[in-house]
């Protein structure tokens, strides 16, 4: 209740937008507007066992990228296929719209809360962004999300663990070779006792997951016995 009073107030003076069509949404009170909830397209089964990327053909365990490569990760899933939420996705990272992460998160809980809670996780741990981009940006659309879903879940949400130390290139821009070594040394483990067992690292966009590999080094370094993620949505990869 303390955490909806505000948000009412704030709906009322700047009425928050729909993460589909980014109108204000209608009918008020709600995430999105009720004509737009079939706007993205969710991930669907048969998927990938290690990536959760959905693969085209049922008699397939994984998909090509988890095939040629050997993850850190113990397994992980996503929410939406990146091209149809691609759109929403960007104005959620740089425009601004961060009561977006409400309604991602509400889906979140939708489609994998089951999954989230066998990993029986003791911390969300979002995806650090370098504190320049954070400058320009004014937020972690990854922390926004994380902590959107420790709510609803009721999971701490580890927001100072993982520190990100190298101003990296835009992964999009990059082959797979240079991706690995882009993010070579990027992470830092801020404490010298983690008391985590089991950690879910919660990020936007899932593509070879280079990223999540680079966190997860670092996780298993400082303890961390089993590592999962959750993506917003998840890209075709290799």
């Amino acid at each position: 209740m303390r955490k909806k009073i505000p948000g009412v107030i704030t709906d009322l003076l700047y009425p928050r937008r729909c993460p589909v069509c980014d109108r204000a949404v209608r009918p008020f009170g709600g995430l999105a507007c009720e004509t737009c909830t079939q706007g993205f397209a969710y991930v669907r089964e048969p998927y990938c066992l290690k990536c959760g990327k959905e693969l085209s053909e049922e008699t397939e365990e994984y998909c090509k990228d988890c095939m040629r490569r050997r993850h850190l990760f113990d397994s992980g899933r996503a929410l939406y296929g990146y091209k149809s939420a691609a759109d929403s996705i960007y104005r959620f990272k740089y425009k601004g719209r961060q009561e977006y992460g409400a309604y991602y998160a509400a889906c979140m809980e939708s489609k994998l809360g089951k999954w989230i809670l066998t990993c029986k996780p003791d911390a969300l741990i979002p995806v650090p962004i370098h504190e320049s981009k954070k400058r320009i940006r004014g937020y972690n659309q990854a922390q926004v999300l994380a902590e959107e879903l420790g709510w609803r879940m009721n999971i701490p949400v580890e927001t100072d663990l993982v520190r990100r130390i190298r101003k990296t290139a835009p992964m999009k821009d990059l082959p797979l070779s240079e991706r690995q070594n882009n993010l070579k040394r990027a992470f830092k483990i801020c404490r010298n006792d983690v008391k985590l067992s089991t950690a879910i690292i919660v990020d936007d966009i899932y593509t070879t997951g280079s990223t999540i590999d680079a966190m997860s080094y670092e996780l298993r370094r400082a303890g961390v016995r089993r590592i999962y993620f959750v993506a917003l949505a998840i890209g075709n990869g290799i």
